[in-house]
């Protein structure tokens, strides 16, 4: 029986210091400036939103070859395979860069391309290492895992579309336009990319359509039941904890029994939409 390691970066959520048997955590490097930050390692939170609304310009950026395959290295000191979880492909090139550096291993590397970023990929991780525990090899794991890809959603509530046209993905007059007539867009993230889903002016019509959209994916593609054993809840914020506190609360009133996590947004996310985003996502329960 092969003795398998997962390994993924910070945009599950999950932080380096996070200590679990078989995980292998890569910090995401940023841009900030002139110099490399890493996710965790000597950038926090606070440094990350404090640099974003400063006029320094903040870049996302991939982990480097050299850093996947050396924790990768590291893991195969004491684990027969890996199984790498990256964001989706959608979404970064960190994933094709993975699948290409994996076919020097010899089959001992299993990239997992799921389409997932945040809590979603934060279950994978804690599926794979579920599976792992079990016994299960890595290319069965890996093939569970991309099967498993769509069930889930997210939906985002922005607060300012500033960093979006920052980014070059909306215009200047439609942020100007926004900006005018105070709406807030809520994005949706549904696989491997990342999509306008509605407009609202307001921050409690935005919570109820992402409540509402959410309810309807369970309804129409997570099979119609929300029992503990079948979805889970996760809310993720961009700088914005106690809006986030309040949302999860009222999940877990709505959904009794479900799990509810609240979570800081992946910070390669929040660097193209900025603080204040408020977003909730379900998953649909691996049964494995």
């Amino acid at each position: 029986m092969s003795k398998v390691a997962v390994v993924t970066d910070t945009n599950s959520g999950i932080t380096k210091d996070t200590d679990i048997e078989g995980l292998y955590i890569i910090p995401m490097p940023f841009i900030i400036g002139e110099k490399t930050y890493y996710e965790g390692v000597n950038l926090t939170q606070e440094d990350f939103y404090r640099f974003l609304a400063s006029d320094i310009d903040v870049h996302t950026s991939q982990p480097s070859p050299d850093d996947v395959t050396k924790m990768w290295d590291k893991a195969l000191e004491d684990y027969d395979e890996v199984i790498h979880i990256p964001m989706s492909s959608g979404l970064s090139g960190s994933c094709q860069t993975a699948l290409m550096l994996a076919e020097k291993y010899n089959g001992r590397v299993f990239v997992v391309d799921n389409q997932r970023i945040s809590v979603p990929m934060k279950e994978s991780v804690m599926d794979a290492l579920a599976m792992a525990k079990e016994g299960k090899d890595g290319g069965t794991i890996r093939d569970i895992l991309i099967d498993d890809k769509f069930n889930n959603s997210i939906y985002i509530m922005l607060e300012t579309l500033y960093y979006l046209k920052k980014g070059g993905r909306i215009t200047k007059a439609a942020a100007a336009m926004g900006s005018l007539l105070h709406i807030k867009p809520v994005l949706q993230i549904q696989g491997e990319k990342l999509d306008a889903f509605s407009k609202v002016r307001t921050f409690s019509k935005g919570k109820d359509i992402m409540l509402k959209a959410i309810q309807s994916d369970i309804e129409h593609r997570f099979g119609g039941q929300y029992h503990s054993n079948k979805i889970s809840f996760g809310v993720a914020h961009t700088d914005n904890y106690e809006n986030a506190r309040l949302l999860g609360e009222e999940l877990q009133k709505i959904y009794p029994g479900c799990k509810v996590t609240v979570d800081p947004l992946a910070l390669s996310i929040a660097c193209h939409i900025g603080p204040g985003a408020l977003g909730v996502c379900c998953c649909k329960i691996l049964d494995y």
